[in-house]
């Protein structure tokens, strides 16, 4: 092996193989492959990822090195046990390498906890987690249904505790029973176990399916990895999220499920579950009767009561007779009142407007006319003193503002506006002569674009417009016949020989004098 290496001349030039990268990468691909095909590996689970596509990427490690491994998504879906970090796993596959990273991989087709002290840890540690989340509140809990219309099971339809349910339901009170199939133990448990309680509490409210109004979810007794469906995260989510109360009824009284914690209400074995479902429907009927026979007695008692009471009352009240004598003879008195009452009302009444009548003599109305003439006199007599003085204080009022019209401030303020009007009228001219530079600007600009686009620059270029005898231009080799003069820039050319007109030019009169020469726009 050392001799590919040594030298082959003066130049050191070596006779070993040259290998490509792609080459090198499967050749150590097939050689590990080759050593490891198939492997058990009891490890740490350390860091998982689980991307979108589906596929599952985690470590395998120990005290001292690490492993990659992943599981395709066919891989993970059969897979019964699922990595988290920390868990102790044995992982069954095949080692393999990723030429794109350099490194070698073990390719994980089944997980298994690597004993029941590593199960139960995984089991302690989510059942941390939910319970951390709220899902094993006691508040949240919803009391059971006392006589539910419909029961939904959530349980394998072949196994016995479909029956022990059916058969303790018989016995107590028949309820209308919808059954869920679902596997209850192995990879398809968990998955199949959540869509039931999920698919039920789809069902609408008066559909063609009747809605359950409690929901039990059932399996015998097992040992922990049978029963581990049941523990799963997917399982326990769905039944705390159920609208439906739900009862649990996984395993024998010994047994312990998450599920358990999250349902609102545990029952030892599924026969007990279909007990709290129900009430025995014999014992029902005997308390109806009970409270029946307790009501008539009841009602019995009351009337008897009532009418005793009505007879005691009518003893003591009068007689209807009796009632109307007082009455009666009250209004008898008022009524002898009555005309008495008037006779005196109305001499009282003469005897006050004779007094009056007396006292309205023409003196005393003279006197009282003799005391307002006074009294206007009087004020009349104020009246003009007080006009006297307003008027002055006015008068000082006005003596007062016309002194601080001086003639000074009036010369002041008109100089002041003159000198203002003569800023504003120098500010208008310097206004109006750069708004007529502006507008002289913009118009020769028009100009010179008017010039520009005149046909007659197009003549100047070198090329003629021909026309007929009334004067039209002719525009196509049809019309060719027709032709009787040809326009140049410096003038026109009739067909039979000889100068037509001289060039016009803008703005001025024709060679003739005949006056402007408008042109053609064509």
């Amino acid at each position: 092996m050392s001799d590919l290496f040594e030298d082959d001349g003066p130049q050191g030039v070596s006779n070993a193989p040259e290998f490509t990268v792609s080459e090198l990468s499967g050749a150590v691909k097939a050689l590990i492959e080759g050593e490891f095909g198939y492997v058990r590996v009891r490890a740490e689970v350390g860091r998982v990822s689980r991307p979108r596509s589906g596929h599952l990427y985690f470590d395998l490690k120990d005290d001292r090195c690490v492993i990659n491994a992943v599981s395709w998504k066919g891989q993970v879906a059969r897979m019964e046990v699922q990595p988290e970090e920390g868990m102790e796993v044995v992982a069954t596959g095949r080692m393999t390498t990723f030429p794109g990273g350099s490194r070698y991989q073990i390719i994980v087709d089944n997980l298994e906890p690597a004993g029941a002290g590593a199960l139960m840890a995984m089991l302690e540690k989510r059942k941390k987690m939910l319970a951390a989340e709220g899902l094993f509140e006691a508040a949240r809990k919803r009391p059971l249904p006392y006589l539910p219309r419909v029961i939904g099971v959530v349980t394998s339809p072949s196994g016995a505790v479909i029956r022990d349910i059916l058969h303790r339901l018989r016995d107590r009170f028949p309820r209308h029973v919808l059954i869920w199939p679902v596997a209850v133990q192995g990879q398809r448990c968990a998955q199949e176990v959540a869509n039931g309680i999920r698919g039920f509490n789809a069902l609408p409210e008066g559909g063609a399916i009747p809605r359950p109004d409690l929901i039990i979810v059932a399996r015998g007794g097992g040992s922990v990895e049978d029963l581990w469906g049941f523990n799963e995260e997917i399982v326990v989510r769905a039944a705390a999220a159920s609208e439906i109360p739900l009862i649990s009824a996984v395993g024998h009284e010994t047994d312990t499920t998450l599920i358990d914690f999250a349902a609102d209400r545990r029952a030892p074995t599924p026969t007990a579950a279909a007990e709290m479902a129900v009430p025995v429907r014999r014992e029902l009927w005997v308390t109806v009767q009970e409270l029946r026979a307790r009501m008539e007695r009841a009602l019995v008692a009351a009337v008897e009561m009532r009418r005793q009471r009505l007879r005691d009352l009518s003893r003591a009240m009068p007689q209807k007779e009796r009632l109307l004598d007082g009455p009666r003879q009250r209004v008898d008195q008022a009524e002898a009142r009555l005309g008495q009452a008037l006779v005196g009302g109305v001499q009282r009444r003469r005897l006050h407007l004779s007094e009056v009548s007396t006292v309205l003599r023409p003196s005393l109305l003279r006197g009282r006319l003799e005391t307002r003439r006074d009294r206007l006199a009087s004020c009349g007599a104020r009246l003009a003193p007080a006009l006297a003085r307003g008027t002055g204080q006015h008068r000082r009022d006005l003596d007062r503002l016309s002194g601080r019209l001086a003639p000074a401030t009036v010369a002041r303020k008109s100089a002041e506006a003159r000198r203002d009007l003569t800023q504003l009228s120098a500010r208008f001219a310097r206004a109006a002569t750069a708004q007529g530079q502006r507008w002289r600007a913009d118009f020769e600009r028009r100009a010179g674009l008017l010039e520009a686009l005149s046909y007659e620059k197009t003549l100047e270029r070198g090329y003629a417009v021909v026309r007929d005898a009334a004067g039209g231009v002719i525009t196509s080799a049809k019309e060719a016949a027709r032709m009787h003069e040809v326009q140049f820039a410096d003038g026109r050319v009739r067909i039979g020989g000889g100068v037509a007109a001289a060039p016009a030019k803008r703005g001025g009169r024709s060679a003739g004098g005949d006056g402007p020469d408008q042109g053609s726009l064509f």
